[in-house]
């Protein structure tokens, strides 16, 4: 079969599908073709649901899209009834799979796939890819299969700036990047939309990609790249580290008061990114506690030895309406574990469909 174009609907017919049926490897699936009522329903039936399935590219939708509206949405999400989700990861040596679904009433459905293949980067592909379906909360219908790399963009450059919305300080002027790579980016263009007089600055192990993102990215803001973290750590009002790293990176003693640190790199359980001098030196937050605490171990490691307990996760989004999800006092630490979750996948992916579907609506 023929892939849709951009923006275009799925609609396969009775003799499509057969087609398809035939080239499958298994004759015994045939037997769920029930005469003129295959899969159990009528065509004409089959036709609506597979008709209703939208595909959103990323040229299509990403110039609709607004990061500080992306973190309204997500503030809106957050005040719906918690979120049902689940997660499972597998692994194999450094590569890996999450497959994460969620249920939002009034939100929707989401299924989320991602590979992490660290490998990739040798043959000049991403090193994560992966598949993303947004299905009807009313019906379980899939409405629309949305580009996996624009929701991760967004989910995961979003997910840092709402936290950052409410627990930096609004005059921070030092933004320092630790990571150069897809992820880095984004948190650039993120971060300049809600701190549009600050500088960056990037730090990579590979000091050439540092400079290589610095280069590509003068002509639009402020940034440099710096080989000496320390000093740049040191200097930031916001660190924000994403980077693949299993050991930390960031020493507790480097910081500065008022530092508001945001880690997003650490996924799997052996990985972290900042040591335990700076979770002790901070305020902690977090995503949700259910994806952020428990399987990654920036937090998951420091709990298992009693570095720090649970009591010292001060909140999560959810939490927000109580008032607990902000900054203290000017001169505090926080510190923000992007955990990500499907549930973030859906708000975004929702706030991204219904840009979409208002353009094609004029």
């Amino acid at each position: 079969m023929v892939p849709p174009a951009a923006g275009a609907r799925f609609c396969i017919g009775p003799q499509q599908l057969d087609s398809v049926l035939d080239e499958l490897p298994h004759a015994d699936l045939h037997a769920t073709r029930m005469g003129p009522k295959p899969l159990g329903i009528g065509w004409p039936k089959l036709q609506e649901c597979i008709c209703m399935l939208k595909f959103v590219s990323y040229a299509d939708a990403e110039p609709l899209l607004d990061w500080v509206k992306l973190t309204d949405a997500l503030l809106a999400g957050h005040v719906a009834p918690r979120a049902r989700i689940g997660d499972r990861l597998l692994t194999r040596n450094d590569e890996a799979i999450l497959t994460r679904t969620a249920m939002v009433d009034g939100v929707g459905i989401a299924v989320k796939v991602a590979t992490v293949f660290p490998s990739n980067s040798s043959q000049d592909l991403p090193a994560i890819n992966g598949a993303m379906v947004l299905l009807s909360d009313e019906t379980g219908i899939a409405e629309a299969a949305v580009d996996f790399r624009l929701v991760t963009k967004w989910k995961t450059a979003g997910d840092s700036l709402l936290a950052a919305r409410l627990l930096a300080r609004p005059d921070s002027k030092t933004i320092l990047i630790v990571g150069a790579g897809t992820v880095a980016r984004s948190l650039v263009e993120a971060y300049a939309s809600v701190f549009p007089e600050a500088r960056f600055r990037i730090w990579n192990r590979t000091s050439a990609h540092a400079q290589g993102m610095a280069a590509n990215m003068a002509d639009r803001y402020a940034i440099e790249s710096c080989r000496d973290l320390e000093g740049a750590a040191g200097g930031a009002d916001i660190i924000a580290c994403a980077t693949m790293s299993c050991d930390p990176l960031i020493d507790g003693d480097w910081l500065s008061p008022g530092t508001h640190i945001d880690l997003i790199g650490a996924f799997r359980p052996d990985m972290r990114e900042v040591d335990d001098r700076t979770l002790l030196r901070s305020r902690i937050f977090v995503d949700s506690r259910e994806t952020a605490v428990d399987d990654i171990g920036e937090l998951k490691l420091p709990l298992e030895r009693g570095v720090i307990t649970r009591d010292d996760i001060i909140a999560d989004f959810y939490d927000v309406a109580s008032g607990s999800f902000q900054r203290g006092s000017d001169d505090e630490i926080t510190l923000f574990k992007n955990g990500g979750g499907a549930h973030l996948d859906l708000m975004t992916a929702r706030y991204i469909l219904d840009c979409w579907s208002r353009r094609q609506a004029d």
